[in-house]
């Protein structure tokens, strides 16, 4: 019989609106059931895959009484009672299940009734940082891929450890994962965090300031400046923006803001200036927003990892 695990969020946490919050929740191992209302995925204790499940039984995003229910974890398995603790805190970590979102609501009132704030994430910073550089310069159905190649490499099929794929040959994350030119820097990022030289302890400190954050995380093999804004408020620093061709698409479809790139990006970062330090959230829940009036309310799309489409029921 499995172990079954409990964690009291916050007072307005819904797990169908702040899992489905990132295209993370769409990137293996991670599933999502639109029918269940229901996250599954492996984690990595110790070097072995546990098989958990985590729902909110009664969330719904239109009921905010709903809202801040316990979250349920149930375990395929038994387990030790570090390896509890581990579970909460992993998916703590992956759903912000504690985060405040008054700040944002503060900046941008449109949010409140919503009550959307949270970007979910990864249950560590590690498997952050290795989505994050499969998802630069390169098309959704590809980084989907990426990523479902690398949870192959693992036995059950949890996100691979730093100490595995830093003993990967780059010849076989090209091969089996289709990562192209980022295989280089897959490894050696592996292989400073499993050696300790990148310390994810040092990273999410939030005594950190953002700038000095901010130039550390561009000194990661294959970080550059989009990557390094992405992963800014994936550990919770909104100050700024990841700037993409969605973003510039988002510019000129939503925002009528016209000029070439270069012009572009002026224009976006003067746009959002207003909001200091939650400019991410509020340009993200805006992007957000805009794909759901095309394809509905993000939690009710579903994860196929194998073929990497989105789909509706």
């Amino acid at each position: 019989m499995g172990a079954r695990l409990s964690i009291k969020p916050a007072a307005d946490f819904c797990l169908p609106r702040d899992a489905c919050s990132n295209g993370f929740m769409l990137l293996a191992p991670n599933r999502w059931s639109f029918g269940s209302q229901s996250l599954d995925r492996p984690l990595s204790l110790d070097g072995r895959a546990v098989r958990v499940r985590v729902s909110q039984p009664g969330a719904s995003p239109d009921d905010c009484s709903s809202w801040g229910a316990p979250v349920g974890i149930a375990v395929d398995g038994a387990l030790a009672r570090d390896e509890r603790a581990a579970v909460k805190q992993l998916i703590a970590r992956m759903l912000r299940v504690h985060d405040d979102v008054q700040g944002l609501h503060d900046v941008d009132t449109r949010l409140r009734a919503t009550g959307r704030g949270r970007i979910s994430r990864s249950p560590t910073f590690f498997e952050d940082v290795i989505k994050t550089i499969t998802s630069c310069n390169v098309q959704w159905g590809g980084t989907v891929a990426m990523n479902a190649g690398l949870c192959a490499l693992s036995a059950g099929g949890a996100f691979p450890a730093a100490a595995k794929l830093a003993r990967t040959r780059p010849a076989t994350l090209r091969a089996k994962c289709r990562v192209g030119y980022r295989d280089v820097s897959i490894i050696r990022t592996a292989k400073l965090f499993a050696s300790g030289n990148a310390d994810p302890a040092w990273f999410e400190d939030p005594a950190r300031e953002d700038d000095e954050l901010f130039a550390a995380l561009k000194r990661l093999p294959g970080v550059g400046p989009y990557a390094a804004g992405n992963l800014m408020q994936l550990l919770g620093r909104y100050s700024r923006l990841a700037i993409d061709t969605e973003t510039l698409r988002h510019a000129r479809t939503a925002l009528g803001m016209t000029g070439d790139e270069r012009a572009l990006r002026k224009k976006v970062e003067a746009h959002y200036e207003r909001f200091g330090a939650e400019r991410f959230r509020v340009y993200w829940f805006e992007l957000l927003a805009e794909y759901e009036t095309k394809h509905g309310p993000i939690w009710m799309w579903s994860s196929d990892n194998g073929a990497g489409d989105i789909t509706k029921p």
